[in-house]
C-alpha cells in the first residue's frame, strides 16, 4: 500500500467489541496457539513463512484505533518481524497509544509461537492462520524432500470469505429473546503470581487413551474433561463455599452450526456447571448433568438466540449513537456481571489437521490464554493431546487434582509447567 492509497478500515465484529474495555495487565485477553516440531526453529525460515502467510491473511494486517463511537480496525503496511521469545506468554498486544499489529509469531527451540489479540481473531480463526504459517515454514525447510509430494492446505477460503462479519450475516432481529440472569458461581480467590503473570500447566496425554475412557462413560472427551475439571474444583471448596454451584463457560465455535469461512471471530458461549450441595456428587452424575446441558444449549436454535441478543445490543440505536467513553463504561459493566456468573472456563479447540506430507515433522499443537480465573484449554494431533491450564494464581491445587484423577483412570499424562514461586 503506497502512501497515496487510502487506508482500509472496518468496524469490530460483535464478539471483539467487549475485548478492548477490559483489556488489562492482568487478563490481556491475548491468547497463545503453539506448533511444537520435531526440529529446532530456523528464525530466517520462519521470517519468511510469516510473510508469506501475512500475505495470504491480509486482514490480519490491521492495528486497533478508537473512533468517537467504536473501535475499528485499519489497515496497517506494518509487517510481522520474527523473533525468539523473549517475555512471558500472553503479554500484552493491544496498547491504547501504540500502533502495532495485533499478533506476534515468536519461537523457542522447536516451538512456533502465535500470539494473538483476542479482538481480532478468535482461535479458530488464529489456527488457520498458525497452520498456514507452518505450511510455508515446512515447505521451505523441506523443499528438497517434499517436492515429490507437493501438499496442499484445506483452508482455501476467499479474502472476502476469511473477512465476512459472520455475526452481521446471521442476526434475525424478530427472533430476539431475552435471556435470564444465571445464578451466581462459586468464585475461585488465593493469592495471586507478581507481575500480572499466569502459571502455565500443559497435561500432554494419548488421544486414543482419554477417547477410550470417554467411550468407558458413554460420552465425549469434551463433556469427560468438563465433569472432571468440576470435580477437582468442588474437591479445594471451602465448607461455606458449597452453596454455589460451580459453573464452566464454555466458548463454541459457532462455524459447526452455522455455514462460515470467516477468520474473524466466530464463536458463542455456554455455561455448564453443578451443584454439589443439591446433587449426590459422583462423577457419573456430575457426567449425566453436564452432557444433558450440552444437548440443550448446543443446538443452532439454543446459539441463535443468544447471539441475536448480543448482537441485537450492538444494532439499538442509543447503542449506536452513544460515545465511546460511555460505552467502554457498559462494556466492563456487562463483563463483570457475567463474570460472576462462572467458576471457570473450558475450551476445547478439537482436532488440528495438516496435509499427511507435513505430519512427519510435527509433534503437537497447545493452546492457552490469558485470564484472571481459571482455564483449560485442549486440542489435539494426531494421537498427541495437550490439556493447558492458565491462571493467575499461586496455587497449583486443582490442576493437581485434575491430573491426579486422569492418573488414577489410568490415563497415563505427562506434566510441564513454567511455574512461579512466590515472592
Amino acid at each position: 500500500m503506497t502512501s497515496n492509497q487510502a487506508k482500509e478500515w472496518r468496524s469490530l465484529d460483535n464478539a471483539a467489541k467487549i475485548f478492548p474495555p477490559n483489556s488489562n495487565k492482568r487478563d490481556t485477553k491475548v491468547f497463545r496457539l503453539v506448533c511444537e516440531l520435531k526440529e529446532q526453529v530456523d528464525e530466517q525460515t520462519l521470517q519468511q513463512a510469516a510473510q508469506l502467510a501475512a500475505e495470504s491473511f491480509p486482514g490480519f494486517q490491521v492495528v486497533l484505533k478508537r473512533g468517537l463511537f467504536w473501535y475499528y480496525l485499519e489497515s496497517s503496511t506494518k509487517k510481522p518481524v520474527v523473533r525468539q521469545e523473549y517475555r512471558p506468554p500472553c503479554s500484552p498486544l493491544y496498547h491504547r497509544n501504540i500502533r502495532n499489529l495485533l499478533y506476534e509469531i515468536t519461537y523457542f527451540q522447536n516451538r512456533i509461537n502465535l500470539e494473538v489479540y483476542h479482538a481480532l481473531t478468535d482461535g479458530t480463526g488464529a489456527l488457520q492462520f498458525l497452520r498456514t504459517i507452518v505450511f510455508h515454514y515446512l515447505m521451505i525447510r523441506h523443499a528438497e524432500e517434499l517436492k515429490e509430494q507437493v501438499p496442499a492446505m484445506d483452508y482455501d477460503a476467499s479474502h472476502f470469505q476469511r473477512m465476512a462479519d459472520s455475526f452481521q450475516k446471521y442476526y434475525h432481529p424478530e427472533r430476539i429473546r431475552f435471556p435470564d440472569r444465571g445464578q451466581k458461581a462459586y468464585q475461585i480467590r488465593g493469592a495471586k503470581i507478581a507481575e500480572n503473570r499466569v502459571q502455565i500447566i500443559e497435561g500432554l496425554m494419548p488421544v486414543s487413551a482419554i477417547l477410550q475412557k470417554a467411550h468407558e462413560h458413554h460420552t465425549t472427551v469434551t463433556v469427560l474433561l468438563a465433569a472432571l475439571f468440576i470435580c477437582s474444583i468442588h474437591e479445594e471448596m471451602a465448607q461455606k463455599d458449597k452453596k454455589r454451584p460451580v459453573i464452566l463457560h464454555v466458548p463454541v465455535n459457532l462455524r459447526k452450526y452455522f455455514s462460515s469461512e470467516s477468520a474473524r471471530n466466530f464463536f458463542g458461549v455456554i455455561n455448564t456447571g453443578y451443584d454439589f450441595q443439591r446433587r449426590v456428587g459422583t462423577l457419573e452424575d456430575v457426567i449425566e448433568q453436564v452432557d444433558k446441558s450440552f444437548h440443550q444449549q448446543l443446538t443452532p436454535e439454543q446459539l441463535a438466540k443468544r447471539m441475536n441478543y448480543l448482537s441485537a445490543m450492538e444494532h439499538h440505536l442509543i447503542s449506536r449513537v452513544a460515545p465511546l467513553g460511555s460505552k467502554d463504561f457498559i462494556m466492563r459493566m456487562m463483563y463483570r456481571f457475567a463474570e460472576v456468573e462462572y467458576t471457570a472456563t473450558l475450551s476445547n479447540m478439537g482436532q488440528i489437521t495438516m496435509p499427511d506430507a507435513l505430519k512427519p515433522y510435527i509433534r503437537l499443537f497447545d493452546i492457552f490464554i490469558s485470564t484472571n480465573k481459571i482455564q483449560i484449554c485442549m486440542c489435539s494431533f494426531e494421537d498427541n493431546m495437550m490439556t493447558s491450564f492458565t491462571a493467575p494464581f499461586v496455587s497449583t491445587d486443582i490442576q493437581r487434582i485434575f491430573f491426579r484423577k486422569l492418573s488414577d483412570m489410568g490415563v497415563p499424562v505427562t506434566v510441564a509447567t513454567n511455574r512461579y514461586e512466590t515472592q
